[in-house]
């Protein structure tokens, strides 16, 4: 250490604490990436500047997010003395205590998002701490040196503790993801109920939980000692206050300044991701639930973007019917009669298109959709909004475009929206939408009954009718029987019925029931997890086959997204590549459709097959009704816009970014391309319209 005075002088000061945690940390971050690193060697990109930024912008980013993680400790070190323990010092202490344990009880101080659960156990730590302070106020100043460095060293083994198991949750999300945290993360920490209860059945948590304990009591051990010098060593106050002054100039500078969008460096996006660090893109994600389109993207003058959507939305059975001209509201009318079928939509969790054997799959994985998708209209080049199940949910009721930020069904003021729901009840239906899980989660409560749906969720479900059941909701078969029950219902009642049905076997931990399929559910694979849903779909089909309502009855089959949707490039179109398929035998001709179709297509193209008359406010076209020079499609993530025309894809990002790719829809590998102005206009009107109707409440039912 004598080659060394000024770490010498760091780890003897009253502030050693604070640089004992900042080593852990950046060393738990180096690991991290690292390990993630060689986890994604297959899809990086193995050159000098992609590594060495990976690491060095990696570096940055990790000293930005670790500046505010040491805050907590850095006050703790500068005001834990003995003055405090002295009048007025103790008065002071216990009324700042106070006021933030209120403060924070009443949420002002956590934001309202921060999931409840977590709340109570950071107000419940902090009043811990106020028990402490004031059982050492009645003890010797010697008890109350040793007790004060025990708490210090308490305080670094949760701090510790936390990192590694960040580090763990990091691996597992990039296992699943293949990115760092971003909104998903987010979900994860406000629906804490089914993420534990998911972590739990997908993975060893007991062993885990008590092996980073017992790793993170080691290394405290290893910096013991440099503790003892924090409640020993008593600078003078101006050097403390200096100290405290630069230290948290670091966090202040860091949010106002500090942009997550400079880690994208390369053009590889594995290597973008890798160069982020988990903990900051998670703030970045927590704070910018809902991206301003007008202030991080690029925009035209509204009426120019408006004038364009609107010629592009122009079809033969369509006509606006009015002049204004920022409005896309237009008048749907077909030739031929109204047909008043009844509509059975099921959406099923993560179905990629490569799980079919029609798409080239070889495990024989979805025997009765291949089956099916001989006798039904097969699309066959059908593409995802977004990588969620919210995203798929907004795309299949509303036919918008994917906003940046998070998905229209879960924010505020998300009520009366013109949706698909809202036509079928405007023609007499009976509107549904049956989920075999929790419906409060996502939103979809709230959601779906505020815009002309009647939610049935699990609770419509006896526990004796369970044939099996997790965390995400009851087995695929269990929420069909329900399905089936209430379509019977609606079928009694005279009236012609539309029901969404949202499956959720298909996910993380993939269980399911027993001897239903050939793949055992203890592995708990995502194969098995398919072909299960498979087999329900084909037992639910069969089964109303034999109910009065099935021959005039639409079943559209469609995935609300793919299972994975990462890669080298940002928006890898083979990552939104669902299939979907209308079945109604002896109402509807089995054919291939292999027209590009967007996923907000569905709900326009399916009024047009029942030759609804209406008044639209629909982004989607019916698919059947639009000449191949305007298909397109929008993929999204929460930040990238992407929009497909001509094997041309525009790519929009923050801050006000535009890029233009030539896509492999084989690979998923894109290649950079020169921006055609007349295409990136196109794609930037579709996203501002969009936008600018939700921000100015005009894509409501009475608009």
């Amino acid at each position: 250490m004598k080659k060394w005075p000024i770490a010498e002088r760091a780890f003897k000061s009253r502030f050693s604490p604070v640089f004992v945690l900042l080593i852990i940390a950046l060393a738990i971050s180096f690991l991290t990436r690292l390990l993630l690193l060689l986890k994604s060697s297959g899809g990086f990109q193995w050159t000098f500047t992609n590594v060495s930024g990976v690491f060095l912008w990696g570096f940055f980013y990790d000293l930005a997010s670790i500046s505010y993680l040491i805050i907590p400790l850095l006050l703790h070190c500068a005001f834990m003395n003995e003055t405090i323990y002295r009048k007025p010092g103790k008065w002071i202490f216990i009324g700042s205590l106070v006021v933030l344990i209120i403060v924070a009880a009443f949420t002002k101080l956590i934001p309202i998002e921060f999931n409840k659960d977590l709340k109570k156990v950071i107000v419940g730590y902090l009043v811990l701490r106020l028990v402490i302070f004031l059982f050492l106020n009645m003890k010797s100043a010697a008890f109350r040196l040793r007790w004060r460095k025990n708490v210090l060293l308490a305080d670094l083994f949760i701090f510790t503790f936390l990192l590694l198991f960040n580090a763990v949750s990091e691996y597992f999300f990039w296992d699943e993801f293949a990115t760092r945290y971003n909104f998903i993360a987010v979900d994860y920490l406000v629906y804490t109920n089914e993420v534990i209860g998911n972590i739990r059945e997908s993975y060893p948590i007991t062993p885990i939980i008590l092996s980073i304990a017992l790793l993170a009591a080691y290394i405290v051990f290893l910096f013991r000692r440099p503790i003892s010098h924090a409640v020993t060593v008593q600078p003078q106050w101006h050097h403390k206050a200096g100290f405290m002054f630069v230290i948290l100039a670091f966090p202040l500078l860091s949010y106002f300044m500090v942009n997550n969008t400079w880690r994208k460096f390369s053009a590889n996006e594995y290597a973008n991701e890798l160069a982020g660090n988990g903990m900051f893109e998670f703030g970045t994600a927590f704070w910018n639930n809902e991206l301003d389109f007008f202030k991080f993207y690029a925009t035209l003058p509204d009426k120019e973007a408006f004038d364009i959507v609107r010629k592009d939305l122009a079809s033969p059975h369509s006509r606006y019917i009015d002049s204004d001209a920022y409005s896309i509201t237009r008048n749907i009318h077909y030739d031929e009669p109204e047909n008043k079928m009844n509509v059975v939509l099921i959406s099923i969790e993560s179905l990629s298109a490569s799980f079919m054997d029609a798409f080239g799959n070889t495990q024989h994985l979805t025997p009765n959709l291949d089956s099916l998708s001989h006798e039904s209209l097969f699309f066959t080049r059908l593409y995802a909004s977004g990588t969620r199940t919210v995203r798929g949910l907004e795309a299949l009721a509303l036919s918008i475009p994917p906003s940046p930020g998070q998905s229209i069904v879960k924010r505020p003021d998300n009520q009366h929206l013109f949706s698909l729901g809202s036509i079928f009840h405007s023609k007499g239906y009976i509107t549904q939408y049956i989920y075999g899980g929790y419906g409060y989660f996502d939103n979809m409560n709230n959601f779906f009954s505020n815009n002309d749906y009647r939610v049935i969720d699990r609770n419509a479900i006896l526990p004796e009718d369970i044939h099996y059941a997790n965390i995400w909701g009851v087995a695929d078969e269990d929420l069909f029987t329900l399905s089936i029950k209430e379509l019977d219902s609606s079928y009694a009642t005279g009236k012609p019925f539309f029901s969404q049905i949202m499956t959720v076997s298909n996910h993380r931990p993939y269980t399911y029931p027993e001897n239903r399929i050939d793949i055992s559910p203890s592995l708990q694979r995502r194969e098995g997890a398919v072909k299960y849903t498979d087999y329900a779909i084909g037992k639910f089909l069969r089964d109303a086959s034999k109910k009065p309502w099935f021959k005039n009855t639409i079943f559209v089959i469609v995935a609300d997204h793919c299972a994975a949707a990462s890669g080298s490039v940002q928006l890898p179109v083979t990552g939104y590549h669902i299939p979907m398929l209308i079945y109604s035998p002896g109402n509807i001709q089995p054919k291939i459709i292999d027209k590009l179709t967007a996923q907000i297509d569905i709900a326009p193209t399916l009024l047009g097959l029942l030759h609804f008359n209406y008044n639209s406010q629909f982004f989607g076209q019916d698919i059947f009704d639009t000449p191949k020079e305007k298909e397109r499609i929008f993929i999204s993530t929460y930040q990238g816009l992407g929009f497909l025309r001509n094997n041309e894809l525009i790519v929009q990002t923050p801050v006000k970014k535009i890029a233009q790719f030539t896509p492999d829809f084989v690979t998923g590998k894109s290649i950079s391309s020169p921006i055609n102005d007349t295409l990136s206009r196109q794609a930037i009107a579709y996203y501002q319209t969009a936008s600018w109707l939700i921000n100015h409440h005009a894509f409501h039912i009475n608009n």
